[in-house]
C-alpha cells in the first residue's frame, strides 16, 4: 500500500510540474514580433543594389532585412519580423541601399529614410538627422546657357552651367551640406534624354567631369558644355532650348545612368532662352522626397 501511495504521489507531482511549466510558455513573450514599412516615392534600384531596413537599438544598428522595389514603385515585401526585445529597445527606424549581394553585416552610408519610433510607431523622411538630415525646400538654383570651353560663338546654347553672372560669376546653386554617402549631379535634358553635367559636394567649385565639353577651361563651376562625344543617339553641338536643367541627389556609389529620384531644382528651359542669361530653377524637393511610415503589429 505504501508502494502505491508514493507512486500516486509522484504522478501528481509530474502533472503539477508540466502543467505549471505549460502554463509559463503559455505567457512567455514571443520571441518575434512584427511590423509593417509602407513608402511612398521610392524606385526600382536594379540588379545591383536593394533597400534595407534597420532598427537603432541602444544605438546599433540590427538589421530587419531586403527588400526590393519594382518599377512601379511596389515594394517586394511590407510585413517584416524582428525579435521582441528589439522592437520593445528601439528608439529610430532607418532605411538605407545596400549593394546586392552584400558581404558588408553593417549598414552602408547610404542613408534614405529614418524616424524616431513612439509608441510602437514612426514616420520616415529623408530629413531626419539619421537619413539626409535635410528636405531640400530651402534649396535654390540659377543657371546659364554658354558655352566657355567651345572656341565657336555659334553654339552658345549647347552648354549649361549652374552660376551666376550678376554675382562676378559666382556660384548659381545653394544647397544644403549633403552627409557622406550622397552627392549632387547637374543635368541636361536633351530631347527627354538626360545628359550628367557631373556630380559635385561643393557649388563653388567644378564638377568631377567634362566629358562633352571642348578643350577650353571652364568657369570653376558645376557644368557642362555638350560639344563633342556625343551619347548614342544624340548629336552635339545642340540647342538646350525647350529641354530642363536638373539637379538630382545620387547615392554613392551610383549604378544608374539616370537621375536618382530626389530632384530637388528642376529649370525649364524656355523655348526662346537666350545665352549668357540667368534663369531660376524651381524647388522640386516636395514632388520627389520619398516618404515611409513604420508600425509595429499588435500581438
Amino acid at each position: 500500500m505504501k508502494l502505491i501511495n508514493l507512486n500516486l504521489l509522484a504522478i501528481a507531482l509530474v502533472t503539477l510540474i508540466f502543467a505549471s511549466s505549460c502554463g509559463e510558455e503559455d505567457n512567455a513573450t514571443p520571441a518575434n514580433a512584427e511590423f509593417t514599412f509602407n513608402a511612398s516615392g521610392l524606385e526600382d534600384l536594379g540588379s545591383n543594389y536593394a533597400y534595407e531596413g534597420w532598427l537603432i537599438v541602444d544605438g546599433a544598428p540590427v538589421t530587419t532585412g531586403v527588400f526590393t522595389v519594382d518599377a512601379d514603385g511596389n515594394p517586394s515585401a511590407t510585413t517584416f519580423s524582428a525579435a521582441t526585445e528589439d522592437l520593445d529597445a528601439a528608439t529610430t527606424f532607418v532605411l538605407t541601399i545596400e549593394p546586392s549581394p552584400d558581404n558588408d553585416p553593417a549598414p552602408s552610408d547610404v542613408h534614405i529614410l529614418a524616424g524616431d519610433i513612439s509608441n510602437g510607431s514612426a514616420d520616415l523622411s529623408v530629413e531626419h538627422p539619421a537619413a539626409l538630415g535635410t528636405d531640400f525646400t530651402s534649396g535654390t538654383g540659377t543657371y546659364i546657357l554658354a558655352t566657355p570651353t567651345s572656341a565657336s560663338m555659334d553654339d552658345e546654347k549647347s552648354g549649361v552651367w549652374f552660376l551666376d553672372p550678376t554675382a562676378g560669376p559666382g556660384a548659381g546653386l545653394d544647397l544644403p551640406t549633403l552627409p557622406a554617402g550622397w552627392a549632387y549631379e547637374g543635368w541636361a535634358v536633351i530631347d527627354g534624354t538626360p545628359v550628367s553635367t557631373g556630380t559635385f559636394l561643393s557649388a563653388s567649385g567644378a564638377d568631377d567631369a567634362a566629358p562633352f565639353s571642348g578643350t577650353n577651361p571652364g568657369p570653376p563651376f558645376p557644368g557642362e558644355d555638350f560639344v563633342q562625344n556625343a551619347p548614342s543617339g544624340l548629336s552635339f553641338p545642340t540647342d538646350l532650348s525647350g529641354g530642363v536643367a536638373v539637379i538630382s541627389v545620387e547615392p554613392v556609389p551610383d549604378n544608374s545612368a539616370a537621375p536618382f529620384l530626389l530632384k530637388p531644382l528642376v529649370g525649364a528651359i524656355a523655348a526662346d532662352a537666350l545665352d549668357h542669361t540667368p534663369y531660376t530653377m524651381d524647388n522640386n524637393a516636395l514632388n520627389t522626397n520619398p516618404t515611409g511610415s513604420f508600425n509595429r503589429v499588435e500581438q
